[in-house]
């Protein structure tokens, strides 16, 4: 198992607009871990890095869906019965939807709201 200084093995979803993010970002660093930095706005996940990112959070598309942004209300991503694949299809079109920032580490990954749930990676 890498060690918390293997920096190589954290790799963060960020967005640099974001104040929870930053401030996610500047913990790791300040315990002197450099992660991999994805602006995921910038290069949106795959439906099949999302599904796993899903997968490893341990959480339904939904939970990880900014609903104020206005895709949630435009694309009517309250609907009750749309598919789990069609809410990442979603996500995957309009990353905006992602809530941010989240930190995986190997097969493990926190969302950063707090920002100090990314310790819990590092044990």
């Amino acid at each position: 198992m890498p060690s918390p200084n293997d920096m190589s093995s954290i790799t963060i979803w960020h967005n640099p607009r974001c104040s929870k993010s930053r401030q996610t970002l500047q913990l790791l660093r300040d315990r002197g871990i450099e992660p991999t930095i994805v602006e995921y706005l910038k290069t949106p996940p795959s439906e099949a890095e999302l599904t796993s990112a899903l997968n490893a959070l341990g959480i339904e598309p939904r939970d990880l869906m900014r609903k104020k942004e206005a895709p949630y209300q435009e694309l009517s991503l309250d609907d009750g019965a749309l598919t789990r694949a069609e809410l990442v299809a979603a996500m995957v079109g309009n990353p905006v939807l992602i809530e941010r920032p989240v930190v995986f580490r190997g097969k493990r990954a926190v969302v950063g709201r707090p920002p100090e749930n990314a310790l819990d990676l590092l044990d």
